[in-house]
């Protein structure tokens, strides 16, 4: 963690002060903010490697704040919220969101989760990427960040496209749920097999609407999925 930037935006200063403490103490650079507008002003001006992200904020709420940075970067965004509900935690992960964390939280699971985000950012940011891809069944451009079906282009979340970019890189070949929860989130503490199936058929779903059983992502029983291009 050392050298990194992090941005910390809770509306509560007791919170804010406990978290820049624990990031400070691994070596992390940490800025802070305190409402929504305040926490994108930091976002323009500090260009964080990771953001650790409260959702009740005043100004513009956490949510808002999260699809203002997702049309920016993709930058990791930990989600910090007293909300415990699995419905939040969903939504949380489907807006972009790379983590979450619920308040009250365990001083070293939030260390652990942020490093593992900076882990997997660094990995990502080191890998060499072609500019394209296309097979006779979809099309990438990694570039824009850009998938197309045919002559229908689809949106995806930053997760379901390092999720599909997981995929074609590697046609016919089985990969594990353990395998694509390391791959895809950098083997984040608290995201289990469950979540990698939530994600499939998220992506199944994107890439055919009506026909999410015809996708090429082929779920091999017992073991976990491949991408069988046509």
């Amino acid at each position: 963690m050392k050298t990194a930037q992090i941005l910390v935006v809770d509306d509560d200063a007791d919170i804010r002060g406990l978290v820049r403490t624990l990031l400070e103490k691994e070596g992390a650079t940490v800025y802070e903010a305190a409402d929504g507008r305040a926490a994108l002003r930091e976002f323009h001006a500090r260009n964080p490697d990771l953001v650790v992200l409260d959702v009740g904020l005043p100004e513009l709420d956490g949510w808002s704040v999260l699809e203002r940075i997702r049309d920016l970067a993709d930058v990791p965004v930990l989600m910090l919220t007293a909300l415990g509900q699995e419905t939040d935690r969903v939504r949380g992960l489907q807006a972009g969101a790379d983590d979450y964390v619920v308040k009250p939280f365990g001083r070293q699971e939030l260390v652990a989760r942020a490093q593992a985000l900076l882990r997997r950012a660094r990995k990502s940011g080191g890998a060499s990427e072609p500019q394209t891809y296309a097979d006779g069944y979809l099309a990438i451009d990694y570039a824009k960040l850009r998938v197309t079906v045919g002559e229908r282009e689809v949106t995806l979340t930053p997760l379901e496209f390092k999720l599909l970019t997981c995929f074609v890189r590697n046609p016919r070949q089985v990969l594990s749920r353990d395998q694509l929860l390391e791959l895809v989130w950098g083997g984040t503490i608290g995201i289990g097999a469950e979540q990698v199936k939530l994600y499939v058929g998220y992506l199944r779903r994107k890439l055919d609407p009506d026909a999410p059983g015809a996708v090429p992502i082929k779920t091999v029983r017992g073991f976990g999925y491949r991408y069988e291009p046509t």
